[in-house]
Formats: structure tokens, sequence, C-alpha cells
């Protein structure tokens, strides 16, 4: 479980193809303090640790075929950014909302606009499943990052940037036609379903 709070953009410095599967290894500051089997956010999908190189500062995690079918992890080139989160603790602080770590689907950035020092970002996506939904001032997860919804459509919404959120998540490499991870609230999502199946009866 995961709080949507990052920690830092980890720089993509190795990708190897395993038959279905691809190997991702990431640089950053706290590798070292990884363990094999731990599980870290990357882009709002939560990965297992499997390899940590300690004197480069590196670490390894392993995406199967579903999860670069379901999200934008398969699309990561050298170089790119990928905002890392490790999963939260009990007794600490809930500064985001609740994050699975479990990607519902992709979406497309469809307009960045400035606003005096911060950034609106426009999300577009072909909701999978009816109960894949924002609702205005409620909670979405992109790329990992615990956002408020502003301007909820039956398709699209906005999130306000602030500079600090800019700066130390990915958001500042998102631009028109960036292909981005959106994990829905998961209260919602079972509100909606729920709501659904009374419908239905």
């Amino acid at each position: 479980m995961f709080s949507g709070i990052i920690e830092e953009a980890a720089k993509v410095v190795k990708l190897e193809k395993e038959k279905g599967n691809l190997h991702i290894t990431m640089q950053c500051s706290f590798a070292d303090q990884l363990k094999i089997d731990q599980s870290v956010s990357h882009n709002g999908v939560c990965l297992t640790v499997v390899k940590v190189d300690k004197e480069n500062k590196t670490f390894t995690v392993t995406a199967i075929q579903e999860t670069l079918d379901k999200s934008n992890l398969g699309l990561l080139a050298l170089g790119d950014k990928v905002n890392l989160e490790r999963s939260m603790k009990i007794d600490s602080f809930l500064d985001g909302h609740l994050v699975q770590g479990h990607v519902d689907q992709t979406a497309v950035c469809t307009n960045v606009r400035e606003a005096d020092g911060s950034w609106y970002y426009t999300f577009e996506y072909d909701p999978s499943q009816e109960d894949y939904i924002t609702v205005e001032k409620g909670s979405v997860s992109v790329n990992g990052v615990s956002l408020t919804v502003v301007n909820s459509k039956e398709k699209t919404f906005e999130v306000a940037i602030i500079p600090f959120t800019y700066e130390v998540t990915n958001f500042h490499q998102i631009k028109k036609g960036t292909v981005v991870n959106i994990e829905f609230d998961v209260i919602g999502k079972y509100v909606a379903k729920i709501v659904k199946q009374q419908l239905g009866r």
C-alpha cells in the first residue's frame, strides 16, 4: 500500500527484455536502503525488487507482460525518469491517499497549461470498466502521484501541479501526447460497483 507521495524520480539506466518480461534497472539515492523482495511503486505500479547494487546505487525490478500491457512501463527508454515510492508504514502520516499500486489503465495527456507558477494537466482515458471514473475534488493517482481531480468529465479530468511536485516527480517530462498510468480511487471503485449492482437488481 502506498500514499502517492513520491520520494524520488529515478533515472532508468538499463532495460533488458527476457521473453515477455522486462527487467528495469534504476539509479536512485536510496537504492542502498532497499532489500530483495521489497515492494516499490514505479510510476504507480507496485513491483518487487529483485537485485540491488549498493555500490552503484542501482536496483532492478521485473515487469511481466500483463503489467507492460496495462501500464506505461513498456514505453520506458534509457534516461527516462520513473516516480518511486516505498510502501508506507502503518504508523506513518497518510499525506496523500490510499494507493494500491495496481494501475487500472493508461491515459494520454491532451493539454498542459501554465497558470501563474503552477501547471494544469488534462488527461483523457477510455474507461476499460464502467466504475473507472473520477469525481470532482476526489483523488486519483497519476504515475503514482496522489492528486486532486479538477474539472472531472466522463472521460477526461485535470490536475493542478505545484512547482515542488513539478520538479520532484516526472511531471516536468509530461507533455501533450505522453502516456501516463492511472489508478482510480479504490473507495470510489467499490462504491461505483456496489451502486451498479444495486441498480441492476
